[in-house]
């Protein structure tokens, strides 16, 4: 399937060091993309989450200031249909916390917030020819997918499980995540929605490097120096850190999110549905008590956030994060807060000196 006329992975890794930027959908952009690849990682910005209009302004921005390879992360869902009765369901559940608010029920939106790769956004992979392009939830029709792939950017997805990795192996990808179960922010699970069974990065990343023909990238619960030597010592050709990040002025997290991420723990966070519909790793809140962490009653991703949002609107100037999704990853308690640059250098010169 693979056209691609820029080299293979390996090859990219040959130019820059092995860490990737996760992209963080909501929290990830421009300035943390560019304080990454300043350092000489793979930098990586959340096209899911923005408007093309910003995505392609973004692009130019970044190869105006550096000439570092980029990866444009997109999600590969499928919307979904006739889910009327679900969100019923979902408004008449979160009811109670209306009330105790005074707040109006409102007929919830349409949409979450959270677009899938589809031919508009294929259109303008092909206009601005990005190094990278992956995906999350697995990946988009093949025809679709073969259109990336003839722009030459090396396509990379992320696994939960051997299968998926497989899956995606079979497919054309040219390198593979392997999201551990520690990892924050949505898992990419698409074969499986049985987060009990959810792998380690460790155990995971083994098992896929020896499952697999192609690079496999370690993700979830690497916070430091000494988790991206033990990725690359179980075989990892590179790292992806995200949490890591999370602290430094780059990130366009809320002020209570980064409340939140002071006062992390190891057990701070879980894996819930509660958001968006979907299972994703955060700091435990109210709202993951009293209806989850996990819940049959959340609509399809992604429309359990639009019944959420008049909530969080009215919390989160109070200085509360009871009602919005607080992404972490189990190393959250290993993020500190200094600039995006000098994360990346201590990594650089812990990893690799």
């Amino acid at each position: 399937m693979s056209t691609n006329t820029r080299g293979s992975f390996s090859d990219l890794l040959s130019r820059i060091h092995p860490l990737l930027l996760a992209p963080m959908a909501g929290s990830g952009g421009l300035q943390l993309a560019l304080a990454v690849a300043q350092e000489g990682g793979l930098a990586a910005l959340p096209a899911a989450s923005v408007s093309g209009e910003q995505l392609e302004k973004d692009v130019h921005s970044f190869r105006a200031a550096t000439g570092g390879p980029l990866n444009l992360n997109y999600f590969a869902h499928r919307s979904p249909e006739h889910a009327e009765d679900a969100m019923a369901a979902w408004r008449e559940r979160l009811a109670p916390y209306y009330r105790q608010f005074g707040l109006a029920e409102t007929p919830a939106a349409a949409g979450g917030g959270r677009a899938p790769f589809d031919a508009a956004s294929c259109a303008l992979v092909e206009a601005l020819r990005p190094e990278v392009v992956s995906f999350h939830f697995g990946l988009p029709d093949k025809a679709l997918l073969d259109r990336v792939m003839a722009t030459g950017a090396l396509v990379i997805s992320s696994a939960t499980t051997v299968t998926e990795a497989q899956w995606l192996a079979q497919r054309g990808c040219h390198a593979i995540i392997a999201q551990g179960a520690e990892a924050g922010g949505h898992r990419a699970s698409f074969l499986t929605d049985d987060m009990a069974t959810q792998v380690g990065t460790m155990a995971l990343v083994a098992q896929m490097v020896d499952a697999v023909d192609v690079p496999v990238i370690a993700a979830g619960g690497i916070g430091d120096a000494r988790g991206i030597r033990a990725a690359l010592a179980l075989g990892a050709s590179a790292v992806q850190l995200g949490t890591a990040f999370l602290r430094s002025p780059e990130v366009m997290t809320t002020s209570v999110h980064r409340e939140a991420l002071r006062n992390v723990r190891d057990d701070s966070t879980a894996i819930t549905n509660v958001f968006t519909g979907r299972p994703a790793r955060g700091i435990i809140n109210r709202l993951m008590r009293e209806v989850g962490p996990m819940t049959t009653l959340a609509p399809p991703f992604p429309l359990a956030a639009s019944a959420l949002a008049p909530l969080r609107a009215h919390t989160e100037p109070q200085g509360s994060g009871d009602f919005q999704p607080l992404w972490a990853g189990q190393a959250a308690a290993l993020a500190r807060e200094a600039p995006a640059a000098e994360i990346m250098r201590e990594l650089i010169a812990g990893a690799f000196a």
